[in-house]
């Protein structure tokens, strides 16, 4: 029975197999520079998996893989440029490798090729494939909005309700809509996929509070940048909005004035007093459950569906994996 390990390595091979260059190379090269830089590749194991889980043929799904992942490097390539992000996987972003112009027409023609990927395949489903597609599309940049709009609100005008409604949307949602996507493609009932999708979205959402709990306590070496850039930014993410929520009115206040100092305080000194405060309200232990929580819930979710254990086995490996990430 097929493993985690066979559907990365299936995934690696499709976009080993497949060209991204054409005419003309000014608007192409930045796209195959993009799908090469490599990444975890979630959600394209995530679609092949589901697909085998019911029953599927993943040789039929290949180009539905190559589409979700060209539409999550889309969201990367105008996330850097938006971000003003120098770096992505160790690697120059296309902006600043090229230009913005250049990263902005790339990123439109990549998320018009993934939906040329999704159409490679008929299917008697084609139809829910592709709103499933056109409304995590549509959630997805309503998440970033919602970030962006953070940035211009304090502390105290963003709930912890409404950050998670936030990471639903911005993160969690396109990796359900992989789980779904394949599993359409196979042709699962109904009910199976929606508790699918309800997995995907509890592991989404477990992802994104441990990459927020990372930043703060990762090793730089492990994580792949140097922690803290949450605070140095002043973003609005589940530490310091928990630490709000839970915190006494004397540790509230001094985090407000530690996110409102700006050019009056060291940022060195910002995120070590943060830190300091963090510690003093053990909020890594509460961050570490709400994770454990949404993970309970996710595995809870993947039990109900009624198929074969051996075939939700890379789907377990996966979520395994996540939960262990190194701190």
């Amino acid at each position: 029975m097929n493993n985690l390990k066979y559907y990365l390595s299936l995934v690696e091979r499709i976009f080993e197999e497949e060209s991204f260059v054409a005419e003309p190379r000014e608007l192409y090269e930045p796209i195959d520079y993009t799908l090469r830089l490599g990444g975890k590749r979630i959600r394209p194991t995530l679609l092949l998996a589901a697909n085998a889980l019911f029953g599927g043929n993943t040789d039929e799904v290949r180009g539905a893989a190559l589409g979700i992942e060209t539409f999550h490097n889309f969201t990367l390539l105008h996330d850097d440029l938006m971000d003003r992000s120098p770096l992505r996987r160790g690697q120059p972003t296309v902006y600043q490798k090229w230009d913005e112009n250049t990263a902005v027409l790339s990123g439109d023609t990549m998320y018009a090729l993934a939906w040329r990927y999704f159409l490679r395949q008929p299917s008697p489903r084609l139809q829910a494939i592709l709103q499933c597609f056109c409304e995590t599309g549509i959630e997805v940049c309503e998440g970033q909005q919602k970030d962006m709009n953070f940035e211009r609100m304090t502390l105290e005008e963003v709930s912890l309700e409404d950050y998670r409604d936030m990471i639903r949307q911005k993160t969690a949602v396109l990796l359900a809509g992989a789980l779904k996507i394949g599993a359409l493609y196979a042709n699962a009932p109904d009910d199976d996929i929606e508790r699918l999708y309800e997995f995907g979205l509890h592991l989404g959402l477990a992802f994104q509070l441990q990459d927020d709990l990372l930043d703060g306590y990762g090793d730089t070496a492990v994580f792949g940048k140097k922690t803290g850039q949450d605070i140095r930014d002043n973003k609005k993410s589940y530490l310091p909005l928990l630490a709000m929520q839970i915190g006494n009115d004397s540790q509230r206040n001094e985090l407000l004035t530690l996110f409102a100092a700006k050019d009056n305080m060291d940022e060195e000194e910002k995120v070590r007093r943060v830190m300091a405060l963090y510690e003093r309200m053990n909020l890594k232990s509460a961050v570490e459950e709400a994770i454990e929580k949404e993970f309970r819930t996710a595995v809870q979710c993947l039990d109900t569906i009624p198929a074969d254990e051996a075939l939700k086995l890379p789907l377990r490996e996966l979520m395994e994996t996540l939960a262990g990430r190194k701190k």
